[in-house]
């Protein structure tokens, strides 16, 4: 698949780039990429969730009254979780929420993401962009000339940029990664992809 390169300022070079179909042309897998988003929104999760258990919690271990006699049920101590303020029966305990994925099963899936934005025309290659200064201002040029600004935007850059990055960090429905750091979630979460040239390059060296 060839695509139109534009120029840092968002408007036609006149020349066309050769995206490499086993990242851009592959046959989309959707159960890689459920797998995929499963296995990062699970990694976001902190799981230091914690409930204190009869065990843990303070109070007498004395028992209430004599278990006949009195006309009332039976009553073992204070911590009983069916007290206000007794212990959580079965409470949350921390954990990790993380999951496993092969690497070949999460290679399947970004190239499947990648596959199905180009299929739908949401890619655009841009040149490397380079900014002396965080220019936030420029850069909603730069994407108004793209085309790209409305809905979620991915600039996927070669390297991390500090300048590129501060100047879209503060833009609403906006993110930049570089190629190393790119996911299936961020690929499938846009609306627009745009693809720095070198970040092409960086690409065909992870799916080597």
């Amino acid at each position: 698949m060839k695509l139109q390169v534009h120029s840092a300022q968002g408007s036609g070079t006149g020349r066309e780039v050769e995206l490499p179909e086993n990242i851009f042309g592959v046959e989309p897998n959707e159960h890689a990429v459920y797998l995929a988003v499963k296995a990062y929104l699970a990694a976001q999760r902190q799981g230091t969730h914690k409930a204190k258990e009869r065990g843990e919690i303070a109070g007498s271990t004395k028992k209430l009254h004599k278990q006949k006699g009195t006309g009332g049920s039976r009553k073992g101590d204070i911590k009983n979780p069916l007290f206000r303020s007794g212990g959580r029966v079965f409470g949350p305990r921390p954990r990790t929420y993380g999951l496993k994925l092969n690497k070949k099963v999460r290679q399947l899936a970004r190239a499947s993401a990648f596959s199905a934005k180009a299929t739908a025309g949401s890619i655009k290659v841009v040149e490397d962009l380079k900014f002396d200064a965080p220019k936030t201002k420029d850069y909603v040029s730069f994407l108004n000339a793209l085309g790209a600004n409305e809905g979620k935007v991915l600039l996927i850059t070669a390297e991390h940029d500090q300048f590129v990055y501060r100047s879209g960090r503060n833009l609403p429905n906006n993110a930049i990664v570089s190629a190393g750091e790119v996911n299936t979630y961020d690929v499938m979460k846009a609306g627009t992809v745009i693809v720095a040239e070198g970040a092409i390059a960086k690409l065909k060296e992870q799916f080597a």
